[in-house]
């Protein structure tokens, strides 16, 4: 809505006598709005609506639910954990041991932390760390919220309230309800609108560093979703190049320059960070770009735009649905919008056109692979719909602005318009995303804004702009209500960290390096969440090379994850896990034992576990066949290369169609392999009762745990119409023992262990290989007794190195691959940001004083004419050096007397205030 004000105070300062005494004591005062309410309003609204749902979920503190959902709970939580351990215990940023066997934190961080405002965890008590994530996407969804609503005022400097509801939607967006949780995109959603704004200014007005800097902030803070914010600038920075005013080449071609200048710069402020990720993603299973071979459409764009419609249900999956809602009153203003006769045709056709195109690229697999980051998502789809909803926020809020020019008519047209697409959306869309509910919620939203249209057409604006707030309030929350924040116990996810953390802390500090398996495990995070070095990992910079070696070895494996699942005690001690945590009692065995217990969870150490690192012999990859399908023939045949006894014997089995039956001969610990891939879901009837296995297509043992003779075991698959081909193995620690003495006969014995050096000592009989169950990384450097040798990968994915016979000191060093040149360029962007910004202020100033001894000019030449017709007049003297005129002060020379300088500058000022003072009466009669 216009401002409010009070029309009697405005009536007074025009035409204060005609307005009689008795009515200035009877008027009624009505609260007078300032420019900054409506930014409050779309900041605080959207907070308010959060609190009120997490307290009626019963989210802690109101209850003992917490807001971790998806890659929340499996990621961001632990990376969050270990980012903070970092800090407290000032562990390195570039390395880290404590998931996935040793990973690139730089690039973890990159991926998953590189927000200014997470740094503010280092505040936060470790116990609170989930609270810490909550709040802060609160509070950066009213930052959202704040940001499109100033997006909004710097277009309009009237429609105060109106920013705040516009803000409001584009905070609590079907977007924000589908995807909120993923607190690393939201930095980019709130800093988009001040991007867009400062291309504006950049395109406009030539003044980049707005654009530059809120760009740079963005690509820093997450380069994936700054990919379709970058793919939108240059979509938008044509747009805005076709709505300027026709002009000459040279024009286009200095804008074009800028754009690029400012572009470039933007990248370069986030280069120190974002080279690593680059360097990082090479060796990830994203490193592969496969372009689509045909163009295939997912939906109709009626079903797309039906999705507008509130309170259906988000899409998070694998299908391509968008999650476009920001109120249903887009409906409404969308059709104003095109009817308005203040907007040029011009620009109805830009911004339709992009609409179009984001509607294609929703529907269309070659453009949703582009926008993408040329892949296709894995799950969570068209993430660049908040550029959707901006947009369409936008064009809205055009038409909004111009309500007091619109004919009531219209308004109807446009009302009755909206009814009949939504009833047609209730005949025609068949999406189960719609319950039937949604379409009369619609309608009565609908009515009611069209109802406050015509209240304020009618002159009470100030009752429409309140019911207005409350109506966009109450829709946006229950749409969010609805939609959004599904929760998990925050005890559960918590229960036995504190017995985790103390059995850990008595394991330091160690004289050898080491690994911990958790055998009843959380996430693929947990060495993560609870700080201690581990094995498995679930991330988007998960290592390829190492997923496939995984799965090879019988370990569950995935495009982005890797973890301990289906192990046997060889893989165990390959991978130096020394210790295990247990959620219960197990008995002791020839190759594990009891260590200690606090509360509920049991430490066991593995006896026979090998160093971080053993020489091979030279022809060992040669020999050793771990390309095989069969992960148990692969670990038997790295026993048969090394001469030991098979570790995995078949114990044989019996398939009938969905069944696996088997009986143990001797007691043991037990394994079974399906072969068939098409299997995803397999119970097993044990002794100790019944045992679930889920994505068992990922090809990993299944770990059936020890079992005694006589007992008849059945495992039975999900799928009926899939017959369960698999083997029984029984594992045999004997052989476990000879395959391990082989392998262990020159250890590297480390003597310092830190996050990035290593360094040990190490006996070669022969020449050999070092192998190491460190994952290969490019960013390792290591000395073999102070020179520099080659580093290369063994067995497809650890590092190794090439050592001749005799005694070696063995040092390892870890720096980042594309770190370095990423500190330059960021370096060399900021002082180069610097000189632009001084040399524009330079400008400016000369610009300003060349303005300067114009205006003194000129006022000297009336002078003078005034002192030829007075000879009483005071002749002014000469100024002889006009250089001399720096600034405004110096303009004036010090002949002139006080009362003259200061008539002087009020000429000189005086267009700039009178129009300053104009703009303000505007205002007040407004």
């Amino acid at each position: 809505m216009t401002e409010i004000k009070e029309i009697d105070d405005a009536v007074r300062e025009e035409i204060p006598e005609r307005i009689p005494e008795a009515r200035k004591k009877k008027r009624r005062t009505v609260p007078v709005l300032k420019s900054r309410d409506g930014l409050m309003i779309a900041f605080f609204v959207p907070v308010l609506v959060m609190i009120c749902i997490f307290a009626q979920r019963g989210i802690f503190p109101f209850g003992e639910r917490c807001f971790l959902r998806t890659d929340m709970y499996h990621q961001y939580a632990p990376f969050f954990s270990e980012f903070q351990h970092k800090l407290r215990t000032g562990g390195s940023l570039l390395y880290s041991w404590d998931v996935g066997m040793g990973v690139n934190f730089a690039a973890l961080y990159a991926y998953y932390l590189a927000s200014p405002l997470n740094w503010l965890i280092l505040l936060c008590p470790k116990k609170f760390i989930i609270e810490f994530m909550t709040i802060m996407i609160v509070i950066k969804i009213g930052l959202s919220g704040l940001s499109f609503a100033w997006y909004l005022k710097q277009h309009s400097k009237n429609c105060i309230l109106g920013v705040g509801f516009f803000g409001i939607f584009y905070a609590l967006s079907g977007y924000m309800a589908a995807y909120s949780w993923n607190i690393m995109w939201l930095d980019c959603i709130l800093l988009f609108p001040l991007i867009v704004y400062g291309l504006e200014r950049l395109v406009r007005e030539q003044k980049g560093m707005l654009y530059c800097v809120t760009l740079g902030l963005s690509i820093l803070s997450n380069y994936y979703i700054s990919i379709m914010t970058c793919l939108f600038l240059v979509l938008y920075f044509i747009a805005l190049l076709i709505l300027e005013e026709p002009g000459p080449v040279r024009k286009y071609v200095e804008s074009c320059v800028r754009f690029g200048i400012y572009s470039l710069l933007s990248g370069g402020l986030a280069a120190g960070v974002l080279l690593p990720e680059i360097c990082a993603l090479q060796s990830t299973a994203s490193g592969n770009f496969d372009f689509p071979k045909a163009w295939t459409s997912y939906f109709p764009i009626f079903d797309m735009i039906a999705r507008h419609i509130g309170n259906v249900e988000t899409e998070i999956g694998l299908d391509h649905w968008p999650n476009i809602y920001c109120g249903v009153a887009v409906f409404l203003f969308f059709l104003l919008y095109l009817a308005c006769k203040k907007i040029s045709v011009k620009e109805k056709a830009v911004y339709c056109g992009l609409l179009l195109l984001f509607f294609a690229s929703f529907s269309m697999n070659v453009l949703n692979f582009i926008w993408h980051g040329f892949h296709y998502p894995n799950s969570l789809p068209c993430r660049q719909s908040f550029i959707y909803i901006f947009l369409m926020l936008f064009i809205c809020f055009r038409a909004y602005a111009h309500l007091d020019e619109t004919p009531k008519k219209y308004v109807a047209v446009a009302f009755w318009g909206s009814i009949c697409f939504v009833l047609l959306a209730e005949k025609l869309v068949t999406q189960e995303h719609f319950h039937f509910i949604v379409y009369y919620v619609a309608i009565i939203f609908l009515a009611a804004y069209a109802g406050l249209i015509y209240i304020y057409k009618g002159g009470r604006r100030a009752l429409a702009g309140f019911l207005a707030l409350a109506l966009v309030s109450m829709e946006a929350a229950i749409n969010t209500t609805v939609t959004s924040v599904t929760t998990t116990s925050r005890e559960s996810y918590t229960a036995d960290n504190e017995e985790a953390r103390i059995l850990k802390d008595s394991l330091e500090p160690a004289s050898d390096f080491y690994r911990v398996e958790k055998k009843t495990r959380k996430t693929k995070n947990d060495g993560a969440w609870m700080n201690f070095p581990s094995v498995s990992l679930f991330s988007s910079t998960a290592n390829a090379d190492l997923s496939k070696i995984f799965k090879k070895l019988g370990c569950e494996s995935s495009t982005n994850a890797y973890s301990i699942t289906g192990s046997t005690p060889l893989v165990d001690s390959i991978f130096s896990v020394k210790y295990a945590l247990y959620s219960d009692a197990v008995s002791n065995t020839e190759l594990m034992m009891y260590l200690r217990e606090s509360g509920g969870t049991y430490l066991y150490e593995n006896l026979y576990t090998l160093p971080l690192g053993f020489v091979l012999p030279s022809d060992i990859e040669e020999n050793w066949q771990y390309e095989m399908d069969n992960p148990a023939e692969v670990q038997n045949d790295l026993c048969l290369v090394t001469g030991a006894d098979e570790v995995l014997v078949d114990t044989g089995g019996t398939v009938n169609k969905n069944t696996f039956t088997f009986t143990p001969d001797m007691t043991g610990e037990y394994y079974v392999f399906v072969l068939n891939k098409k299997v995803k879901n397999v119970k097993a009837d044990l002794p100790s009762g019944s045992k679930s296995f889920g994505n068992v297509d990922r090809g990993y043992l299944l770990e059936l745990g020890t079992l005694s003779p006589g007992y008849e075991v059945k495992l039975t698959a999900d799928e009926a119409g899939e017959q369960l081909n698999a083997i029984a193995y029984r594992f045999s620690e004997d052989a476990m023992i000879q395959v391990y003495d082989r392998l262990n006969r020159m250890p590297m014995h480390l003597t310092s262990w830190k996050d990035t050096k290593l360094s040990g000592t190490v006996t070669a009989d022969r020449a050999g290989t070092l192998f190491t169950s460190i994952p290969f990384d490019k960013g390792w450097t290591v000395k073999v007794d102070g020179q520099k040798v080659e580093t290369r990968k063994a067995f497809g994915a650890f590092l190794a190195i090439d050592v001749g016979s005799g005694d070696h000191v063995i040092d390892f060093s870890y720096f980042p691959e594309g770190l370095k040149p990423g500190v330059l360029i960021t370096g060399g962007s900021i002082v180069i940001l610097i000189f632009l910004w001084f040399l524009r202020r330079e400008m400016e100033r000369r610009k300003a004083r060349e303005e300067a001894r114009k205006i003194w000019k000129m006022q000297r030449k009336l002078e003078e004419e005034s002192s030829d017709d007075d000879p009483e007049f005071e002749e002014i003297p000469d100024i002889d050096d006009e250089d001399a005129l720096d600034d405004p002060d110096e303009t004036i020379p010090d002949e002139i007397e006080e009362d003259e300088k200061q008539e002087f500058s009020d000429e000189y000022l005086g267009e700039r205030r009178e129009e300053s003072q104009d703009i303000d009466r505007d205002n007040q009669k407004l």
